[in-house]
């Protein structure tokens, strides 16, 4: 399974206020972008799961939307997720 309870703790604990904060918009796009890196892998060997690009079409969504969340409240929270992910170039 690639994304087990100790990587998903480890991912809270880097990206949000300690690994239980599950709620936070930092730990839930970095949990986000993790899921997506998976699933872009999986999906250049098998070209033809259209389930998985649908999910992964979802997931781009949903971190889109708390992306636009960040950038709307707190700018620098924005800039700062942005920069620790590498996700704008």
């Amino acid at each position: 399974m690639y994304l087990n309870p100790e990587i998903k703790k480890s991912i809270f604990k880097e990206y949000g206020d300690g690994d239980s904060d599950t709620g936070s918009p930092e730990s839930q796009v970095a949990l986000f972008t993790h899921r997506i890196k998976h699933l872009t892998n999986h999906l250049k060997t098998n070209k033809k799961d259209i389930n998985t690009r649908r999910s992964l079409v979802l997931l781009v969504g949903k971190r889109r939307k708390l992306l636009n969340y960040l950038k709307n409240n707190d700018i620098e929270r924005y800039r700062a997720i942005i920069k620790k992910l590498n996700l704008r170039k």
